[in-house]
């Protein structure tokens, strides 16, 4: 639903002055995959919408941080965001909803005469920092018993990455799929070494859905249909993700191959699972883990605890 904030408010309007507010104020970003668009995708395929009797402006953003800046300029209210955006609630500039999804995606790579994590000691490893690729690589450091201080980071952007790697500049990396299928065609040999999978459910890479704190505060029913729309996308996705692919897709005119492959690494959950995990704490547990990582990177000196910035409340009953 690919509409400006003016025809949203065009629309909503013929459906009564209250509506219009709701409409007006029913501002959402996302980043164009298959996590973040699905259930947007599938929001306006199943006119879930309409039962809440609103219409939203929708925009595309390129990543989690805009849609966070974006919020505290007053001119979006509703936000999906990858667990590297996650810093940004935690220094109070957003307020987390919920759980959206979780990816398997990243990995730690390796040149071929590479067999271990230890093995990268004193190695060049290149990783986009304060990315999830720079989470997973300081995560298998530490499970391997190495700091980021036991190799040489190599501060790149993604497809930076990519370039390096496959002309073997660099040792090793902290990337994720989809580039990394750019990179095997290149390098066959090429070793994984450690992946998301290693940590579930201990900790995971949770995409999230946010909120601009103001909205939260003086709209929380405004933030329930929010949330009420997603909970039932999410339900529609786990159900139908042949279906939620091919929407998708359409959506966010993606090649069909990337947005399937993106859609079939992920732990695709319902809301009830969802809600199961905020009442026994799992998600507040998830958050904590992200805290101490950005914490130990440096990012936010004294991340707020979990309970300031989730709303498991809301979530809860929407």
């Amino acid at each position: 639903m690919k509409t400006t904030a003016a025809v949203a408010a065009v629309s909503a309007f013929s459906i009564g002055g209250r509506a219009n507010a709701q409409s007006a104020d029913m501002t959402i970003g996302y980043i164009p995959d298959f996590p973040n668009a699905s259930v947007l995708a599938i929001a306006e395929d199943q006119k879930l919408w309409e039962a809440e009797g609103v219409t939203p402006s929708i925009k595309v953003f390129t990543n989690g941080p805009i849609q966070i800046q974006a919020m505290g300029a007053g001119s979006l209210n509703f936000g999906t965001i990858g667990p590297g955006a996650l810093w940004l609630p935690a220094s109070g500039k957003a307020k987390v909803l919920g759980v959206n999804d979780i990816g398997f995606s990243d990995r730690v790579i390796a040149q071929a005469n590479i067999a271990s994590i230890q093995d990268l000691k004193g190695k060049k490893v290149g990783v986009p920092q304060g990315t999830s690729g720079d989470m997973i690589l300081r995560m298998a450091l530490t499970k391997a018993g190495m700091t980021i201080g036991d190799i040489q980071v190599v501060p790149m952007d993604p497809s930076t990455v990519v370039a390096a790697f496959t002309s073997k500049q660099i040792d090793g990396a902290g990337i994720w799929y989809p580039l990394i299928d750019t990179i095997k065609p290149r390098v066959p040999e090429m070793k994984e070494l450690a992946s998301n999978q290693d940590f579930y459910p201990q900790t995971s890479f949770i995409n999230t859905f946010v909120a601009r704190n103001e909205i939260v505060e003086q709209n929380p029913d405004l933030v329930k249909k929010f949330l009420r729309v997603m909970k039932k996308a999410m339900d529609y996705r786990a159900a139908n993700l042949d279906r939620s692919i091919e929407i998708t897709t359409a959506f966010i005119n993606a090649p069909a191959e990337t947005t399937e492959k993106v859609a079939r690494s992920r732990k695709i959950l319902t809301s009830k699972e969802l809600d199961d995990f905020t009442e026994d704490g799992t998600v507040n547990k998830w958050l904590l883990d992200f805290n101490k990582m950005f914490a130990e990177f440096g990012t936010v000196k004294d991340p707020l605890p979990p309970e300031q910035f989730f709303t498991s409340d809301l979530f809860v009953k929407a």
